[in-house]
């Protein structure tokens, strides 16, 4: 089942002489981990304000073109509506937070939207469980760690029960250890959960290993979307769009232009072993 559709979508913000989005066309389906990549001031942040109403409901400006979830028209659907059925994790967690412990900000959705204590207790240990924060609870937010505030916040948009989770750039201001520690969680939402995910990520080791699709947006377009292995094995055209694949799929993608790589190209180690190990076989 489709969840995300986009068709031409165009979008300026009042403020700005030129469109931001230039004609995005984008589709998305249920259950599957959609990453989105692109130079820094390609649109990728107002892409996905688009879709769970910050644009055009809070952002002021002009749009064309529909957007469409699960098949509903954002712009005839109410705010409310889109906010239930999408989560949204921005780049910077404690711009989300509210409260002054952990368990009062999971909580604080929850108890908005009128669940019952049995339900808010159930959601509790689950998304505490899922994200590793149940020893967090008593914690003030502020004084967690990078990763730790940026789990927390992960958590709290997973507590509602999104169908739709939306990450911009949920690494950017963590170290290594917190950045795997984030994909972590990412995988095993996708894995355990099958919940639908957009990422927009600079790390295209860590999302290359967990996407299901990619798309390269730039300068307001959708140049390209492929399934992940295809996506980067369209070496020249990312190279030529500012993107840089993981570094084995760089270092078999020069190879490859030299006459000396067998094959589409891999994006881990262990692929390129694979690849490397039947080449010789066949050399033999």
């Amino acid at each position: 089942m489709e969840i995300v559709r986009i068709e031409d979508l165009r979008w300026k913000y009042s403020e700005a002489r030129e469109y931001t989005l230039k004609g995005v066309n984008l589709f998305l389906e249920e259950g599957k981990f959609l990453g989105i990549v692109g130079p820094n001031g390609a649109g990728k942040t107002t892409l996905v304000y688009t879709l769970n109403g910050l644009i055009p409901y809070r952002y002021n400006g002009i749009k064309k073109g529909r957007v469409f979830i699960y098949g509903h028209d954002t712009e005839a659907t109410p705010v409310e509506k889109l906010t239930s059925w999408v989560g949204l994790v921005f780049s910077d967690p404690e711009a989300q937070f509210t409260s002054m412990t952990v368990e009062d900000e999971l909580v604080f959705g929850m108890e908005n939207i009128g669940l019952d204590r049995k339900e808010i207790k159930a959601r509790l240990e689950w998304v505490t469980e899922l994200t590793n924060t149940a020893s967090l609870l008593e914690k003030p937010p502020y004084e967690l760690s990078g990763g730790q505030k940026q789990r927390v916040a992960i958590a709290s948009v997973l507590a509602m029960k999104p169908k739709l989770l939306i990450m911009d750039e949920p690494t950017s201001m963590l170290d290594p250890i917190g950045r795997e520690t984030i994909f972590e969680v990412i995988a095993r939402l996708k894995q355990e959960e099958g919940i639908t995910i957009i990422a927009i990520e600079h790390n295209l080791e860590l999302l290359a290993a967990v996407a299901d699709d990619m798309a390269l947006l730039n300068d307001g377009q959708i140049i390209f979307q492929a399934q992940t292995r295809e996506f980067f094995n369209n070496y020249d055209l990312l190279i030529a769009n500012q993107i840089y694949p993981p570094e084995v799929t760089q270092m078999a993608g020069i190879l490859r232009k030299e006459g000396y790589w067998p094959g589409s190209l891999p994006l881990n180690i262990e692929q390129a072993r694979k690849q490397i190990s039947k080449s010789l076989v066949r050399a033999v």
